[in-house]
């Protein structure tokens, strides 16, 4: 049944729900022209006992001078009156000797009228209605019929009208059915015969949505605006793929260059030394940049795991503030560290992570001092990350937490654009968010917001350490 097309399922439901309704419908009107019929049948027989009972009372014998007449034909109504042991004492002509009742049936009289629904009379069935009463100094039976073919005939000749009429009414409005349903389900044929033939060229175009206001419309916008967010999705595929090949061809370049210049003549121990270095280099940067794209790759698949624990931000930042020492001291800056009283809910690992972006975009396209302290937001906790720099170029901070999202000045840093997308990715995963803004007095404010889940009061006071800048990107 599920293998077959809708429009044939919806037919056949179709088809039975009606089925059912029609005999409902004809079992009803069988059993009403059967009531009726009872009830015209009943009031004869009560009006015609009434008036044999009178003639039985006066001691008449008009039944027996009544025109003959035929258990079957125009008048098939009959009478006959028997005393208390079953004689014929008179009856309508043509009724024959034998009495209409039998022993059993005068003796389940008991004073009231009785009615027989159906026997047989000389193969006729009929129906017969007895009214016991007292006249001529004796018990009598009165006893009228009427014979039950042209009752029989009617409810025969209704049941074949339904037998015959219903199936071809069903039929007929099943087509109907069936042309309705393919009607009403012809745009989603239209739809799906347009996106079988979309491919990755054409998911510019849109599936045509019926000119209506009911389901199919809101099912092929929905369609038209997945199409919207597959676009989409493709084009951010297709911005990776390119950005993230840009990014690998620079330092396999230079890796390349390193190596042909060692190879082409004779060195000196300490030109190779110093080409072995720079070879070092470039592999140490697309190490990181194959860590960050794999990283973000785990990201899109939602598998980035988060084991959150109690994080003292005195020992984070301390910890932190230690990595980047050397680097700071180098170009003669400065790490001030703040962590105030808070220990985060939060991966430890992922935390540092995003912390280490920040400092490494700050040593490597801000200046000055490098700050990094955390401020109370309610029910969460903002790390920030400061610089006494330039500050952002106008515009970029719209998309500063893009993937290879990268101001101008920042390509001859060596940067991948990749430090702040993971920093809003990792904030994200722990249910927080990312920001940046350029500072009034000077330099750039990064920050990512974290939700606070335990505070604990204990002393610390900011702390400075030396480290070493590099250009950013």
């Amino acid at each position: 049944m599920s293998r077959l097309p809708i429009r044939l399922r919806l037919t056949l439901a179709f088809a039975v729900a009606l089925a059912f309704l029609l005999a409902v419908a004809g079992l009803l009107l069988h059993q009403q022209l059967a009531g009726s019929l009872d009830h015209t049948i009943a009031h004869g027989l009560r009006a015609r006992a009434a008036d044999v009972a009178a003639l039985v009372a006066q001691a008449d014998t008009g039944l027996r001078e009544a025109p003959p007449q035929a258990l079957t034909g125009a008048g098939n109504d009959f009478a006959q009156v028997l005393d208390a042991r079953g004689r014929v004492l008179d009856q309508t002509p043509g009724l024959g000797r034998a009495p209409l009742l039998t022993p059993g049936q005068r003796r389940a009289v008991r004073g009231d009228p009785l009615r027989i629904e159906r026997t047989f009379r000389g193969g006729e069935p009929v129906r017969l209605l007895v009214v016991p009463i007292y006249a001529q100094d004796q018990q009598l039976f009165v006893v009228v019929g009427t014979s039950l073919r042209p009752r029989d005939g009617a409810l025969a000749g209704l049941r074949r009208e339904l037998l015959i009429g219903a199936p071809i009414a069903l039929l007929l409005v099943s087509l109907v059915g069936y042309a309705f349903a393919a009607a009403a389900l012809r745009p989603v044929e239209r739809m799906r015969a347009r996106a079988d033939a979309l491919s990755e060229a054409d998911l510019d175009e849109q599936l045509p949505v019926p000119a209506t206001r009911d389901e199919l419309a809101r099912l092929g916008h929905t369609l038209n605006d997945l199409l919207a967010r597959l676009r989409n999705a493709l084009e951010r595929e297709r911005s990776f793929v390119a950005d993230a090949s840009h990014e690998l061809r620079g330092p396999l370049a230079l890796l390349r260059a390193e190596i042909e210049l060692a190879l082409d003549q004779p060195r000196r121990r300490g030109e190779l030394e110093g080409a072995l270095r720079s070879c070092a280099d470039e592999v140490d940067r697309l190490s990181h940049l194959a860590d960050d794209l794999l990283l973000l790759a785990r990201l899109d698949r939602g598998v980035l795991p988060i084991r959150a624990t109690a994080v003292d931000g005195v020992a984070l930042f301390e910890s932190l503030a230690v990595r980047f020492e050397q680097r700071a001291r180098a170009t003669g800056r400065h790490i001030h560290v703040d962590a105030g009283t808070h220990v985060l809910s939060a991966d430890p690992m992922r935390l540092e992570q995003a912390l280490a972006n920040l400092i490494e975009n700050a040593l490597r396209h801000g200046g000055g001092d490098v700050h990094v302290y955390a401020v109370d937001a309610g029910d969460s906790v903002e790390l920030h990350v400061t610089d006494e720099g330039p500050g952002f170029p106008p515009g970029f901070l719209q998309g500063a937490f893009q993937r290879f999202s990268r101001a101008d000045n920042a390509r001859a840093g060596g940067g991948a654009g990749l430090g702040l997308a993971i920093v809003a990715q990792i904030a994200a995963a722990h249910h927080g968010s990312a920001g940046a803004a350029n500072r009034s007095e000077g330099g750039t404010d990064v920050w990512l917001s974290i939700p606070l889940e335990l505070v604990k009061q204990r002393s610390s006071s900011g702390r400075t350490r030396g480290g070493a800048a590099c250009a950013a990107g």
